[in-house]
């Protein structure tokens, strides 16, 4: 089994291709625009309704026919998705040829990657996978991460992003800025971060930093 690096892809601006219009392409598709991927194609001679949704929303390009190699042309993502896994094999060795990173539904083998259980909270995203070897194992996890993180971390990470942005305008010192971020994570983490008062953003992210510091000053006395 051919181990995986992780990562995060922007796809702004890229064009991701989905050969497919069944359950499975739907899937891969939302997971798409979920990841506020701007350049959704299907192609697929019959489509789910939901997926019909999609192209009538302008959410995703949609071309209903038979699959044709040129389809791909350009394409930077290709998902091969149709439940036909040797027209499925076709798309895969095409998207090779032109250098497309592509994921084959059911036989990650033949693919470059595998979508892994995603959880999104705002700009907290994580990913789970066992590398194709149970998927229902990745997807039991992810619920569980659900459970752990809820939806209140989408309001936590802009809160730790704006302290971040203030912290690197107000404090020249490098270690005490890592500090105080960490003090702010943990905070996060501990479920106790506290309503900030003041009369601008400034104001506030001013009254976080006195707090972290005089917490960082306690924990060396």
């Amino acid at each position: 089994m051919a181990g995986y690096y992780p990562l995060m892809l922007d796809l702004r601006g890229k064009t991701c291709i989905v050969v497919g219009g069944g359950p499975v392409a739907e899937r891969k598709i939302r997971s798409l625009l979920d990841a506020d991927a701007e350049d959704v194609r299907v192609i697929s001679p019959t489509v789910t309704k939901g997926i019909a949704e999609l192209a009538r929303s302008g959410s995703i390009q949609l071309r209903l026919g038979e699959y044709l190699e040129q389809d791909i042309d350009g394409a930077r993502l290709v998902f091969a998705a149709t439940g036909d896994p040797d027209l499925n094999r076709c798309v895969a060795a095409a998207a090779v040829v032109r250098g497309a990173l592509t994921n084959v539904a059911d036989d990650s083998a033949y693919g470059d990657f595998v979508t892994p259980s995603v959880i999104r909270r705002g700009d907290l995203v994580m990913a789970v996978t066992t590398g194709g070897a149970s998927p229902a194992l990745a997807s039991g996890i992810g619920r569980d991460f659900m459970a752990r993180y809820g939806p209140d971390y989408a309001g936590k990470v802009e809160r730790l992003r704006e302290l971040r942005e203030h912290v690197r305008l107000r404090l020249a010192d490098p270690d005490e800025r890592r500090d105080l971020l960490r003090l702010a994570a943990e905070e996060a983490l501990a479920g106790s971060l506290d309503e900030l008062t003041g009369s601008s953003d400034a104001d506030r992210m001013d009254e976080w930093i006195r707090r972290l510091r005089a917490a960082a000053d306690r924990r060396q006395t």
